[in-house]
This record gives C-alpha cells, structure tokens and sequence, in this order.
C-alpha cells in the first residue's frame, strides 16, 4: 500500500513540475509575441537580427517603460547593461529596479555602480534613496555624510540630508542641514523646505524666508509660500491671519484641498462651526476622494452635538482610508 502512495505522490509532483514548466514557458512566448506587436516591432526585429547590440534593447525598454510595461523592460535594461554597462542605462536601469520593487537588487546594483563609477556622486545619491526605501536611514545618512566631507560646499547633499533628517524626526539636526544647504544656494525649493521646517517649530524666521520668495516669484503662481505661512500662523493661534494666508492660496489655486483643510481647522479652532463646515464641504466638493475633508466635517456634527451626521462622515472617512486611526476613534466617541 505505502509503494502505491509513493508511486502516487511521485506522479503528482511531475506532472506539477511539467505544469509549472509549461506556465513559464508560456510566459516567455506570451513576452515574446507581445514584442512582435507595434510599436516594438522594429525594435524586435532588429535585436533578432543584432542581438549583441546593446542600444537595441535599451531602446526598446525605454519605449515599453513608456507604455507601463515596466516588468518586461527590466529583462532588455539587465540585457543592455550586460552587453554595455555605461552610465546612462545604469540610471535607467537602477530606476527600473526600484519602480518594480526589487529595492534589494537596486542597493546591491548601486553599491557596484559607486565602484565602477566613483566620479558621479549621484549614484551615493541614488543609493541613500533606495536605503531609505528599505528602511535603512542610518546608511542613507552616512552616504551623505561622506559626500559633505568630500565636499562642504555640496548644496545637495546639505539639502538632501536635512530632508533625511526630517523624515526621522531630528528637526534640530534638519534644520541645521537646511539653513547650510540654503546658505550656499538659495533657491526656491531650499527656501521653502527651509521655511516650512521654521514654520513647524514655530519659528517666525519662516515668514521671512516666504516672503523673499513671493518677492522672487514674478509670475505670481506659486500657493507654497502662502501655504506656509498659513500653517506658521495657524501654529502661533494668529487664526485670522492664517485664514487670510489660506485664502491666497485658494485664489491662485482653487483646487488646493489642502489650504480649504487648514482654512476650515483655524475656523474650527475659533469654534466658528458655520464657517469651518462649508470650507470643508467645498475640500470635499473639490477632491471628493479627501477622507480628511469628511473627517473634519464629522468633527464639525459632533462639536454642535450631532452625532448621527458626525458618524455618518466618519464612516466615509473609515471608507476612504481605512486606516484612519482618528476617524475610528471618532466613530467610537459618537456611537
């Protein structure tokens, strides 16, 4: 009996190893056939006729890149670069890796890349990316160190690591790295990350900083520095100033759901429940899609004791983002 069960067993794993054989080879000639189609005909047709011409098929995977087949474009970048291993592929290449989630092999593949060319520092800027991406951040930090021992004078890596910095929560240390980065060189996007770390400690060096900005900004679009200084006044309880800051910003972008969110939390915190309420129903109008716009209009129903309609938005908050901690809590409280 026990021979006929392993004769069983033995016969089973076969033809499960013949299944899984076929269903890969299946894959392969499903990948092929879909090169033959256009647009990648041509480009098929040629690396069949040169398949040691590695510009062939990177070409060919910039095209499928660009037509979100990021899958089969991994295969001809790893292609490309085996046959010519230059700088330009290894950028799209590391980029490939990281958009299809292979964070490891874009560590290992950027770790060799450093080696093989040690005078481009945007590969140690790259690797400290993909460090942080898989929750490395103490390796992130000392590539970017290294990079300011080298070079004091690198904006970029100052800014670079004030932003590190921020992400783990040691504001002092990021704005120090911030204030370096701007100092060396001022620009708009150094200014403003510089600006809103102030304004989130309360600083109101961040009210300068925004302005030099909106002084710099001659086509008068940018919402940034408007949004900015909300935030510092809202911070400071400056709630009328706030709500004036939010709406520049909703008149040089009515779409912003984020300053009609501000707007309504400074009216809310002045307990002006009327107007709080119609701001966040127009964030809600503008992005219907924004579980914080529901959220707050909850928070509204419930600070004028209407539990049913504050439970109600709760619930369309939960639905949005189910790992809305607040708005579960919230339901909770008025169940």
């Amino acid at each position: 009996m026990k021979k006929v069960w392993v004769i069983f067993f033995i016969s089973v794993l076969f033809v499960l190893i013949f299944i899984n054989g076929c269903q890969m080879h299946g894959s392969d000639r499903s990948e092929d056939e879909f090169l033959k189609n256009p647009p990648y005909t041509p480009l098929t047709d040629s690396i069949h006729e040169y398949p040691e011409n590695a510009l062939l098929y990177l070409k060919r995977a910039e095209l499928l890149t660009k037509n979100n087949q990021h899958d089969i474009a991994f295969k001809d970048f790893k292609k490309s670069w085996e046959l010519d291993p230059s700088e330009q592929t290894a950028f799209e290449y590391v980029s490939n890796l990281s958009i299809t989630g292979k964070s490891d092999a874009a560590v290992n593949f950027l770790q060799n890349c450093i080696t093989k060319f040690p005078a481009n520092e945007e590969f140690k800027r790259l690797l400290s990316d993909a460090y942080v991406q898989i929750n490395q951040p103490a390796k992130a930090l000392e590539l970017f160190n290294n990079i300011i021992r080298n070079d004091s004078s690198d904006a970029e890596a100052w800014f670079e690591k004030g932003r590190l910095l921020e992400q783990t929560r040691d504001t002092i240390n990021a704005i120090t790295s911030l204030n370096k980065a701007y100092m060396l060189q001022p620009t708009i996007t150094y200014t403003l990350e510089l600006a809103n770390m102030y304004a989130e400690k309360n600083n109101a060096r961040s009210i300068q900083l925004c302005d030099d900005v909106i002084n710099r900004d001659s086509v008068r679009e940018l919402t940034d520095p408007f949004f900015i200084k909300g935030i510092y006044y809202s911070n400071t309880k400056q709630y009328d100033a706030a709500i004036a800051q939010f709406d520049s910003c909703i008149h040089r972008d009515w779409k912003l759901t984020d300053a009609y969110i501000e707007k309504g939390i400074a009216f809310f915190k002045q307990k002006n429940y009327d107007n709080a309420l119609n701001t966040f129903r127009m964030a809600a109008s503008v992005t219907i899609t924004s579980p914080d716009a529901y959220f707050w209009i909850g928070r509204c129903y419930e600070a004028i004791n209407k539990k049913d309609d504050a439970a109600q938005y709760y619930q369309k908050a939960l639905m949005l983002d189910k790992d809305f901690t607040e708005a579960r809590e919230a339901l909770k409280r008025v169940s």
